[in-house]
């Protein structure tokens, strides 16, 4: 046994082979039996640290995220847009660097505090501009569920940066849809260049949420007045 193997064993370690066996095996293969022998202990070591594997998402996805922090700048003096964009950027990018990234950070729990800094600068912006404590995390979260839903379609078709999964060829799947050609014709929009299709749809949402929360919106059942506040 080398000396790497005998550091004792603990969430972070756990956390870390976990996330580098995923680039492997994926998240259908990940399991507390492969992660056992690849830390070269027995599968009930693990547990005395995660009670079940839900539990060692949660510390991956927290993991995730922390790197993603570290490799982030973000500018406190963005505007509301500026950081919706650079954040959800980042988010893509990390979520991006594991097989299934998005998979494993969809529905899990931080573990720690670690995010709140960050939310509570975004959500600082966003009330300094005036909207509401509800309407931004509105904003927020809407922005986020785009990006964490468009990359998992984007990690359905290509696990990894470089990787294809087979059957999504654009040209044979054109083919078979001769019969329909309006469909036959957007394989390409649907399938390839992920980077300008991800930049227009956040683009999009946050037109959108500038349209719904920008001057003259009023909430639904108001009857008169116009909104009390200016984005800007």
């Amino acid at each position: 046994m080398n000396a790497e193997r005998r550091v004792p064993l603990d969430r972070a370690r756990v956390a870390d082979t976990a996330l580098r066996l995923l680039n492997e095996v994926g998240l259908d293969g990940l399991t507390l039996r492969a992660i056992a022998r690849e830390l070269d202990v027995r599968a009930p070591a693990l547990y005395w640290h995660f009670k079940d594997k839900q539990a060692l998402l949660d510390e991956m996805a927290t993991e995730m995220y922390r790197r993603m922090v570290a490799a982030t700048a973000l500018d406190p003096g963005d505007t509301w847009r500026e950081r919706l964009l650079r954040s959800n950027r980042a988010l893509r990018a990390a979520l991006l660097g594991y097989r299934d990234g998005a998979k494993v950070f969809s529905g899990s729990r931080f573990t720690g505090i670690e995010h709140a800094a960050q939310m509570e600068d975004s959500l600082r912006i966003f009330v300094a501009a005036g909207f509401t404590l509800g309407q931004a995390v509105r904003a927020t979260t809407t922005t986020y569920f785009h990006t964490l839903g468009f990359v998992t379609e984007e990690q359905g078709v290509r696990p990894l940066p470089g990787e294809r999964r087979e059957g999504y060829d654009v040209e044979e799947r054109a083919r078979m849809l001769a019969d329909f050609p309006l469909s036959a014709a957007v394989g390409a929009e649907i399938f390839d260049d992920y980077d300008r299709r991800f930049e227009e749809g956040l683009e999009l949402v946050i037109a959108g949420i500038e349209a719904r929360y920008g001057p003259g919106w009023a909430p639904p059942g108001a009857t008169h007045g116009r909104a009390h506040r200016h984005i800007g």
